[in-house]
């Protein structure tokens, strides 16, 4: 196959732009032609505010450039990950036209709420889901600012009356049955809906060895739950938490945790910390999709400890891959840290069976069979789409 991705980057390199590289580099190593159309936000600094709020909602540049891109390459398909906000959804028309078919990953719930997390204020909301997102103007939920907000709501209402994010994609691909469920409660079309986790390439099965301590590895910042980590440590033992990751709670967790912090590290780095550790902590306040960081723990045998929240109570099993407690409950947390450093022979186990996980459901073999199944699957469609045309067009012309 000839596969385009199309990805807005981010300004500070995250989980979903490593998946775009990791599921390009995985296909290319199957034999695929991949190319990828990239914009990134860093453009943000330099476009005028009233140019840059247009090119969310239709930016013609992207559809020119994504055109001349297939007309050069040739994709069979299109993969989506990111539109938002220098790409916008123009470019699912320039393949409708084309009758290219396109995939669409959902990483976040953007779709479906303006801060794509379904958090306000530090607790749930899903006020929006289903509804019109006017009140995310009101409540300036986009990066607590009603202009950015407004763009935001009116690019996903203009979107959805112009029915793109119901005909213009062949395929969504959420990351779990729980993201599943929330996108069709949302509106998005349940037959195009395909559950496709995310994946990483572990490393052969780490050994038995001496692990200690508990590690959090993610952006520190409230909705991951950085302040509940800082409140159950404070309340706790003498466990010793590490933390790797940047964001606006760096202050507080350097701190908190003294030389525990170990600031941004590279993800070999990351690896190796997560195979001297007992337990790995995702305390969570948002509704995460599929946090790449457990999927790297399992792969190294490391179990989780995270909040009973959305699809995390579903990706780690009580008591099996790891520990659920009470999303932002301090006290619970500081008991579940105490019980995992007490009790080093179950967290051996339960990590062992995280590993079994990993085997199971997220290496890259597995997930190169899953997205191929969809990719085939929309390429089907539109192709049957297309020979229905021809027909009725060469039907009118004998008739």
């Amino acid at each position: 196959m000839n596969i385009l991705f199309v990805h807005n980057a981010y300004q500070n390199f995250g989980g979903e732009d490593a998946v775009v590289d990791m599921e390009m580099a995985l296909l290319r190593s199957r034999g695929h032609a991949v190319q990828l159309y990239q914009r990134h936000n860093d453009e943000l600094h330099t476009l005028p505010a009233a140019t840059a709020a247009a090119s969310a909602l239709w930016s013609r540049r992207s559809a020119r450039d994504v055109d001349a891109v297939c007309a050069d390459f040739q994709p069979d398909l299109i993969h989506v990950h990111n539109t938002f906000p220098l790409i916008s959804p123009s470019i699912y028309w320039t393949a409708a036209r084309k009758r290219i078919p396109v995939v669409q990953t959902l990483h976040n719930f953007r779709l479906l709420c303006a801060q794509g997390t379904f958090l306000r204020k530090g607790t749930i909301c899903e006020d929006c889901l289903g509804k019109s997102p006017w009140r995310a103007v009101v409540r300036k939920c986009y990066r607590e600012s009603m202009p950015q907000s407004a763009v935001l709501a009116g690019m996903l209402s203009a979107h959805r009356l112009a029915g793109t994010y119901k005909s213009r994609i062949t395929r969504y691909i959420a990351l779990s049955a729980f993201s599943r469920d929330r996108f069709v409660a949302g509106g998005l079309p349940a037959q195009r809906l395909r559950i496709k986790p995310n994946f990483v390439d572990g490393a052969d099965s780490p050994g038995p060895g001496q692990r200690a301590g508990g590690l959090f590895v993610g952006r520190l910042s409230s909705e991951k739950g950085i302040g509940i980590l800082l409140g159950a440590v404070r309340q706790g033992d003498d466990t010793r938490i590490e933390a790797i990751g940047a964001g606006p709670s760096e202050t507080a967790v350097a701190s908190q945790l003294g030389d525990g912090y170990l600031g941004f590290r590279s993800r070999a780095e990351i690896m190796q910390r997560m195979r001297l550790a007992s337990f790995l902590i995702v305390p969570s306040m948002c509704l995460e999709q599929l946090p790449t960081t457990i999927l790297e723990a399992y792969s190294c045998a490391l179990p989780v400890i995270a909040s009973r929240l959305g699809a995390l109570a579903n990706i780690v099993q009580d008591g099996v891959t790891g520990l659920l407690f009470t999303p932002g409950d301090e006290a619970d947390l500081s008991r579940k840290i105490a019980w995992a450093g007490a009790h080093g022979e179950q967290m051996q186990r339960m990590g062992r069976a995280a590993r079994a996980e990993y085997e199971a459901k997220y290496t890259p073999s597995i997930n190169y069979q899953m997205l191929i199944e969809i990719y085939e699957e929309a390429i089907a469609e539109v192709q049957g789409k297309r020979l229905i045309a021809q027909g009725a067009l060469g039907a009118r012309h004998l008739g």
